[in-house]
């Protein structure tokens, strides 16, 4: 699970390892908005405000690290 992140420079690596199935609506449509569709699949962002708030949202879902 992740932490709360704060919004900063760096790019993180988002990689989705639950499924949305059963989850609420919001946090569906949060990780199709991030790109990810499927357990596995990882996408690149910068870690400005409106991403760290929907990766806030599905923190339960995915995996955050910074990208290298």
């Amino acid at each position: 699970m992740a932490k709360r992140l704060v919004a900063n420079d760096a790019n993180i690596e988002i990689t989705q390892i639950r499924s949305g199935i059963g989850g609420k609506q919001n946090q569906r449509d949060t990780l199709r908005s991030l790109g990810l569709k499927h357990i596995g699949d990882t996408v690149v962002r910068k870690a400005d405000a409106v991403t760290v708030g929907m990766v806030n949202t599905v923190s339960h879902l995915v995996q955050v690290e910074e990208a290298k």
